[in-house]
């Protein structure tokens, strides 16, 4: 049986595309079948894994909406056990079409999509919007636990404790599975005394819940990193661009504490 994990905040630019498409890479070069779903209208981990509106005809928002099963629209990536669901700009309008419609079990609907394909993937990786509406509600009611990017700079603890509720009650309501699988410090900068000072606020509140990769016995943070900013714009996760920069291994890091856990 799959693992889903979804990647959520819903403050952007967090990292949190970034860690869907490089965690899901990383764990299918570690020889697991990997699907990442994304639900994000802005569709950044579709084509920072090197595909473009022109390469495909249906995406997320026809599985949301009923026309195409979740099957019908993965598509394949250059590493053979990663596939992608891709999104398209389309998905701003699944909310309202939810709502107008008035429609049944609409915070379930991804989940229920999910059923058809679970069972042929290890893990599967949901990015969501950097938003706390329906699409987010259908990707954390979907998945067994979520992983939390924090960004080490200023306000990065703002709108924590929304999201933290959000979780609570989905827990509470219609997912009693989900679990917090831990926060995942980004843009991280040794140089920088406001990254160190939210590191350890983090370790302050949810030590418990930060990933240690098991080798060096150290936190998994993931650093500011050139080569980690460029890879998307070659449509390649980190792991294909430059395999041994710091981003790289910070997300092989990540993998292996999931892998291990």
């Amino acid at each position: 049986m799959s693992e889903i994990i979804a990647i959520a905040n819903q403050k952007g630019g967090v990292g949190k595309t970034t860690t869907a498409i490089n965690l899901a890479a990383s764990l299918a070069v570690a020889e697991k079948r990997v699907l990442l779903i994304d639900i994000d209208p802005q569709a950044n981990a579709t084509t920072g894994l090197g595909f473009h509106r022109s390469d495909y005809e249906y995406n997320i928002y026809h599985v949301l909406i009923g026309r195409k099963r979740l099957s019908q629209v993965i598509l394949e990536t250059s590493l053979s056990t990663l596939h992608v669901a891709p999104s398209n700009i389309g998905l701003v309008g699944v909310e309202k079409e939810f709502y107008d419609n008035n429609t049944k079990g609409r915070e379930l609907i991804l989940k229920t999509k999910i059923e058809e394909i679970k069972d042929q993937y290890d893990y599967i990786i949901i990015d969501s919007p950097p938003a706390l509406g329906s699409i987010t509600i259908n990707a954390l009611s979907a998945a067994n636990s979520v992983i939390i990017p924090i960004q080490c700079e200023f306000f990065a603890l703002e709108g924590l404790a929304q999201l933290l509720n959000t979780v609570k009650l989905i827990k509470k309501t219609i997912n009693p599975t989900l679990e917090i699988k831990g926060f995942l410090p980004t843009m991280y900068s040794t140089q920088n005394n406001l990254s160190k000072q939210v590191f350890a606020d983090l370790k302050e509140h949810f030590k418990s819940k930060l990933f240690i990769d098991k080798e060096s016995a150290s936190y998994v943070v993931i650093p500011r990193n050139i080569k980690l900013a460029e890879s998307p714009s070659f449509g390649k996760p980190i792991i294909l661009y430059d395999v041994e920069s710091p981003g790289s291994k910070a997300y092989q890091n990540l993998a292996n504490s999931i892998l291990v856990s």
